[in-house]
């Protein structure tokens, strides 16, 4: 079964001090364009986790997402109390030099609560009163259930591909089968168009007084109903429909080869076109160049 470049997959890693979330998606491409749109992830795991992703996804433009959400103990922040402490005392030094009393720093005395509420947002403000640094998040021994949330992920977005391409192969063959019956169609109006051409040559040589020898007349048929036979066109683009079909079918990442199917049968529905010299057939022609036009635009998603 053939896959489509278009997926989605999430997964989550529940760690000791949070989740990890997993998300990767995937467009089409032309090769496997990949690309880890995180910092959570360490660097020396990297080039690991891209070698995985272009293994199990093969081609497309592909990207990995990783969103953190630490437990509420360890999303909360913490002061550091001795620093605080050691600028209230600053402070408070500050105070008695410049003669204002340092009772204040205490909700119970001298300034009251409008005091210490003031003092503890200017504390609050200096620097490293709040500790920033943050706990490593993936680490050597959680690393494994990291591990499996990005192979969890990869079987969804592996799930997703297969859905999409199930979708576009009932697209495709649809679309193939049509060509071949308005070509069917062209093979019925071959008869009226040939008899239609030495008609208007009969009657313009007879307009111009012109009179045919038959024989030569005949000859001449001949050559002139070669140029205009689509015999051969006929004959080689139901070969790469078929060719088409079982490619498709067969192979499970068809998707250039596809592409160049698709461009033989353009040629040989052009060259149809081109010899048609017949208002119906001409307009058959352009219903298939329009049902290869969509199936070119799908097989571009095609793995």
């Amino acid at each position: 079964m053939i896959q489509s470049m278009t997926g989605y997959g999430k997964a989550a890693a529940i760690l000791s001090n949070g989740k990890l979330t997993i998300e990767i998606r995937s467009v089409n491409g032309k090769n496997a364009d990949i690309g880890i749109k995180t910092g959570l992830l360490p660097k020396d795991r990297e080039m690991e986790i891209r070698k995985r992703l272009s293994d199990r996804l093969t081609r497309g433009s592909i990207d990995l997402f990783a969103t953190w959400e630490p437990n509420a103990s360890e999303g909360a922040r913490r002061i550091n109390t001795e620093t605080a402490l050691e600028y209230c005392r600053q402070i408070g030094e500050f105070k008695r030099r410049l003669g204002f009393s340092a009772t204040g720093l205490t909700e119970g005395g001298e300034g009251g609560k409008d005091d210490f509420a003031g003092i503890l947002a200017t504390v609050m403000r200096m620097p490293d009163v709040i500790d920033t640094d943050r706990q490593e998040i993936i680490t050597d021994e959680n690393w494994q259930a990291v591990d499996k949330a990005i192979d969890e992920a990869l079987d969804r977005i592996e799930e997703y591909r297969r859905r999409e391409g199930a979708a576009l192969q009932s697209d495709v063959c649809g679309r193939v089968d049509t060509i071949l019956k308005l070509y069917s169609q062209v093979e019925a109006l071959e008869g009226e168009r040939i008899s239609a051409a030495k008609e208007r040559i009969v009657k313009a040589a007879e307009e111009a007084g012109v009179k045919l020898d038959p024989e030569r007349f005949e000859q001449e048929m001949i050559f002139y109903l070669e140029k205009l036979d689509i015999n051969e066109e006929k004959v080689r683009l139901r070969q790469h429909c078929k060719y088409f079909l079982d490619t498709i079918r067969t192979e499970e990442a068809p998707g250039k080869k596809l592409g160049f199917i698709i461009q033989e049968m353009g040629r040989e529905i052009n060259t149809t076109g081109s010899k048609a010299n017949h208002a119906l057939i001409q307009k058959l022609v352009v219903q298939m160049k329009d049902e290869l036009e969509k199936i070119r635009e799908q097989s571009m998603n095609i793995l």
